[in-house]
């Protein structure tokens, strides 16, 4: 019996440290108190996730170390430490925006090696001490809300950074001082 016990928790921290999204976390948190969940699909890697983060006060430390691996440098896989005020940041956009979908993840952490690399494509957008690097920024959609939208409740909410890439199809909301450009 303790064989088998060992064998299944093995087989459980296995798949959660590759990432795998199990869909009995969600529901077994989500009858907490004042449990917060978020959605969200990687424009770059194709994964979905669907996680309790918090529940009452209290981050989830698992969901955080989940959310760090989804939101990991696409171009490098690195995996850097997400700031879990970001996650209140886009429940509370969520709430505020009324949206039913997931939020579409066009950046999260970026290394410095990979920040400098796309400063020199001369794209524009990229700061040369990005919060990407901090881990303290995100550039993302939903699907069902218009970016002018998502812009504007970002900038309420003054939690934040908010950057407006109308052209590129984002926003970008970070967790640094308030301002907006």
């Amino acid at each position: 019996m303790k064989q088998s016990r060992r064998h299944f928790l093995c087989s459980m921290a296995n798949l959660a440290v590759a990432g795998v999204a199990l869909t009995i976390a969600p529901s077994a948190f989500a009858a907490k108190p004042g449990a917060r969940s978020l959605t969200f699909a990687h424009t770059h890697t194709g994964e979905k996730l669907h996680i309790v983060y918090s529940t009452g006060n209290q981050y989830v430390p698992g969901a955080l170390k989940t959310l760090n691996r989804f939101l990991r440098d696409h171009y490098t896989g690195q995996i850097g430490r997400m700031d879990p005020k970001l996650f209140d940041l886009l429940y509370k956009l969520k709430l505020t925006l009324g949206s039913n979908e997931p939020f579409e993840i066009v950046s999260g952490y970026r290394c410095p090696a990979t920040n400098t690399k796309l400063r020199r494509k001369g794209g524009g957008g990229v700061a040369k001490r990005s919060l990407h690097m901090e881990g303290k920024a995100l550039d993302l959609r939903l699907a069902d809300v218009s970016l002018a939208d998502l812009r504007d409740a970002a900038k309420a909410s003054r939690k934040g950074g908010v950057g407006f890439y109308p052209k590129d199809g984002f926003v970008h909301v970070d967790t640094g001082a308030v301002r907006s450009w």
